[in-house]
């Protein structure tokens, strides 16, 4: 058993962000749905599915909370294609997008980060990671190639 979930509240769409979710990432899946009844909030849908085996709970509770910036969720890709297939499928925000960050059309923060990028931030030279550093700073989605560029020095 997964030791921490994430719970994600929504005003009313958790099954229908759940489904979304799952047919985004791969080897994902809904694993059950329930309907509280008679709760402070009211009717209450409770899902949890499970993306690429991170377990999630999605509550649809009403309009009490919103997502904001302070919490997203980490996508490592090892391609480009891969950057440019989770970004099109989640950015629903384009204003929103910065350094590799976007949100979806629930309100949700993603980061969509090429794991290469994890590599030349922790084992480069400090000009290296200063190059990296000022180059994803311009960027909206990441664009491996620059920022393998930028740490060569190129």
């Amino acid at each position: 058993m997964q030791r921490i979930t994430p719970h994600l509240w929504f005003d009313k769409e958790a099954k229908e962000a759940a489904e979304f979710y799952v047919s985004v990432f791969p080897k994902s899946k809904i694993k059950n749905t329930k309907t509280l009844h008679n709760t402070p909030s009211g009717t209450v849908d409770v899902v949890v599915f499970e993306l690429m085996g991170q377990e999630f709970q999605a509550i649809s509770a009403g309009p009490l909370f919103k997502f904001n910036e302070a919490i997203s969720f980490m996508v490592n890709c090892d391609t480009q294609e891969e950057i440019d297939y989770y970004w099109e499928k989640l950015s629903a925000v384009p204003e929103a997008e910065q350094c590799g960050w976007l949100k979806d059309k629930y309100g949700l923060s993603w980061q969509i980060v090429p794991t290469a990028m994890g590599e030349m931030m922790t084992k480069g030279a400090p000009e290296q990671i200063g190059r990296v550093t000022e180059a994803f700073l311009k960027m909206k989605k990441f664009d491996i190639a620059a920022l393998e560029r930028a740490y060569k020095g190129q």
